[in-house]
């Protein structure tokens, strides 16, 4: 069986990094497989770096990479895939955002495609009276599909505008970019990823579909933060994911110009 590598990185995740890394390596015991969890510290100023220490030293699989100071998620991303050493690469959230409860089976698709991509497919509970009032008029506005988004109406929302306004530029025709997936390390260790957000998600999936790679959607539903803080929403990182949108739109226009691409296939749930 192939070898496995997670990849995540932390921002001041010290109520929430030791059970990320408890469920993680539990997890992966149970599929059987050679495995290691890489951790990139993203220039944390509480005690998440101490406590990845203390627990690097407890675990061999648990490789701890430190950014001097705070990158962002493309940077770490790109940082943890780079230090991966096994067959294949995914990652996963600190905060435990993604049901990975199938990991086995998820692994056994990759025997036959080239990529698994985790798609959000069961309601997320809204949180807060306002949340719930707004999700109650979004579904007689037919707009109920923004609750399987996320667990707050603001996260729904610019979850949404961000999944059309990649489906619009780029076209690729998958259900999900920001979610669980499934890499051939060999694959995402050779390409030059471009974006320093969020969109290193959905750069590496159009990067895998340009490369002719197979990509099969499985359902992984989102799980809501319990612990921490979410960063994901700030305007800081939304501004820099929709500047990694349309730089990222430009280079590829460049590329379909100068190349005949063979798309892969896309096997849709």
């Amino acid at each position: 069986m192939k070898s496995v590598s997670l990849v995540s990185w932390a921002y001041n995740e010290e109520d929430s990094i030791e059970e990320f890394l408890q469920k993680a390596l539990k997890l992966l015991r149970k599929t059987k497989r050679k495995f290691e969890v890489v951790i990139v510290n993203d220039g944390s100023t509480d005690r998440t770096g101490e406590i990845l220490g203390s627990i690097s030293k407890r675990y061999r699989q648990v490789k701890i990479l430190t950014n001097k100071k705070n990158r962002n998620v493309g940077y770490s991303c790109r940082r943890g895939i780079r230090a991966a050493k096994n067959n294949i690469v995914f990652w996963q959230t600190i905060d435990w955002s993604y049901d990975i409860s199938k990991l086995s089976e998820f692994l056994l698709l990759k025997e036959k495609f080239d990529v698994v991509a985790g798609v959000r497919r069961s309601p997320v509970p809204v949180q807060g009276q306002i949340g719930k009032i707004i999700a109650t008029i979004f579904q007689v506005f037919h707009l109920k599909h923004l609750t399987k988004r996320s667990d707050t109406i603001l996260k729904a929302i610019i979850s949404v505008i961000n999944y059309s306004l990649i489906r619009i530029l780029f076209g690729l025709k998958i259900s999900d970019y920001q979610n669980v997936v499934f890499y051939p390390r060999r694959f995402i260790q050779k390409i030059k990823v471009n974006s320093n957000s969020s969109f290193v998600n959905p750069e590496l999936l159009l990067r895998a579909h340009y490369s002719g790679l197979s990509i099969r959607e499985v359902p992984i539903s989102f799980i809501s933060r319990k612990k921490g803080k979410a960063k994901g929403t700030k305007i800081k990182s939304i501004m820099a994911s929709i500047l990694d949108i349309l730089k990222n739109w430009i280079i590829f226009r460049k590329q379909r110009k100068k190349i005949k691409t063979q798309f892969g296939a896309i096997y849709r749930i």
